[in-house]
């Protein structure tokens, strides 16, 4: 992996949820009891060095690099990476929908799928729950397997990412 990974916000599509991984499993611990708050800064730091192979040498730029936690903002991160997830299979969907669609986005015509979105997400608001709503919209329930494809296929080179 790349040394530019320290920080979440900074980080490539891939290892931003790398991030989340971490901030998610020491989150789950703390509010389970299994490990103590002044245990937080080691535990960052060797799971970053386990799952992005880089250590910070600094708190600001490992567990005190997002001000969410000095907020007691707990438990929404995943939230994060379900949205990405969520995103690759709608736009595969729309993809299929929408004649050219790549073509239509890199011209900057970006109102084909802003109308998919309308028609299909958006404005069905709060009628059905997130797995009913991707169901209707793309005709499949929910499944990180659009995102893993979309991954393996960007970095799989770069990270050197096995099919999964």
């Amino acid at each position: 992996m790349y040394e530019d990974n320290l920080i979440r916000v900074e980080a490539d599509e891939l290892t931003y949820h790398m991030h989340i991984v971490v901030r998610f499993e020491i989150e789950r611990d703390l509010i389970r009891g299994n490990i103590d708050v002044e245990d937080v800064p080691e535990l960052w730091n060797d799971k970053y060095e386990e799952y992005l192979g880089i250590r910070p040498d600094t708190d600001a730029d490992g567990c005190l690099q997002d001000i969410h936690w000095s907020h007691g903002d707990f438990g929404y991160f995943p939230t994060y990476s379900l949205g990405s997830v969520l995103a690759a299979q709608l736009y595969d969907t729309a993809e299929d929908e929408i004649d050219d669609l790549d073509e239509k986005i890199r011209a900057g015509d970006f109102e084909p799928l802003h109308d998919w979105l309308t028609e299909n997400v958006h404005s069905q608001g709060s009628r059905y729950t997130t797995d009913e709503l991707i169901r209707q919209a793309t005709g499949q329930d929910y499944t990180a397997d659009y995102f893993l494809d979309y991954v393996t296929s960007k970095y799989g080179e770069l990270y050197e990412l096995d099919e999964y």
